[in-house]
């Protein structure tokens, strides 16, 4: 049955543990770091391009509508 923490060579064993925690910690972190600037920054980036073109596209859209003339009324009906 295994106890923890482990038997070890006494406090020093505590110390190599805390390091080799550290380590994992460590790598851990350059691994999720090199996944954010492998993946989720491109997916971002391209993501945020097409929603600011579409964006764009909009308000162009927008634009062209104000600056047409106002359309005449419709002729109202004489039997009314």
């Amino acid at each position: 049955m295994g106890t923890y923490p482990p038997y070890g060579p006494g406090a020093g064993g505590v110390g190599r543990r805390i390091e080799e925690a550290i380590e994992l910690i460590e790598m851990e972190l350059r691994h999720a770091a090199a996944y954010v600037n492998d993946a989720v920054i491109p997916q971002v980036r391209s993501e945020s391009i097409s929603a600011m073109r579409k964006a764009a596209d909009a308000l162009r859209n927008f634009a062209d509508r104000l600056d047409k003339p106002p359309q005449p009324p419709p002729p109202k009906d004489p039997r009314s």
